[in-house]
Formats: structure tokens, sequence, C-alpha cells
């Protein structure tokens, strides 16, 4: 049995994770900085290394990126299901917590309520309920 854990890249991961453990309910258990690494360059010391978060159950890894901008591409989303509505729904809602709804939170035709959303950092994201 594999696991498969996110890990989002960021212009700012301690701003990122922040947001993400404030709507997951989740929490941040551990953070590197690349001044852990031998020789770090002066300008990277404050930058995050490696950060890893629980919420939902699950882990997530990130990292601040080489580079101030980030390219996400447009072939995945990030889904998370959740066996009832209304954790569904508050779930969506904080992600969209200036972000870019791309179909509202929403009873859907297959029967399932269902939303996707790209949030403030540019991630995109699918709530769904349990079928």
């Amino acid at each position: 049995m594999a696991i498969l854990t996110p890990y989002i890249y960021s212009s700012n991961a301690r701003e990122q994770a922040d947001f993400y453990a404030a709507a997951f309910n989740g929490e941040i258990v551990s953070l590197r900085t690349f001044a852990d690494m031998p020789n770090a360059d002066e300008s990277m010391k404050d930058r995050v290394m490696h950060l890893e978060m629980h919420a939902l159950g699950l882990k997530f890894f990130m990292a601040d990126a080489g580079t101030d901008t980030i390219d996400r591409g447009s072939g995945m989303d990030l889904t998370l299901e959740f066996p009832t509505e209304d954790e569904a729904r508050r779930i969506f809602d904080a992600l969209s917590a200036g972000g870019d709804i791309k179909i509202p939170f929403q009873r859907m035709f297959w029967g399932t309520m269902f939303g996707r959303v790209a949030d403030r950092f540019g991630v995109r994201w699918q709530i769904t309920t349990e079928a």
C-alpha cells in the first residue's frame, strides 16, 4: 500500500501553511529552514526547506520554491472528500477566502455536494462529499 502526500511549493510556505492549518484545523508539526543546511546561502536562511503539517487525518509537505513565482500548471487539482456536507462546506468556504471559485459548492447531478476553488495561493482544490 502506498501513501500519497501532497508536496506544495510556495513563494511563502510559512504564510500558506498557516492559512491551511487554520482552514483545516490542522497543525504544523515540523519546520526546517535552509539555515539548518551546512554552508547555507545567507539570503535563503529564513526560507522554508521542509515543512510538515497534519490536518484532516492527512499529512501535507511544503517548502519555499527557489523563485518568487510558482507555476502551478493546469493538469492537477487536490481533492478532499468528506463524510458530511457541513464539514465539506466549511473547508470549501475557508479555502475560498481570497481565492477564485471555479464551481460553487452545490449538489451535483451525480448526487454529491461538490465545489472547485483555486485558493489565494493558486492551488486548485475539489471539495466533495462521499457518495
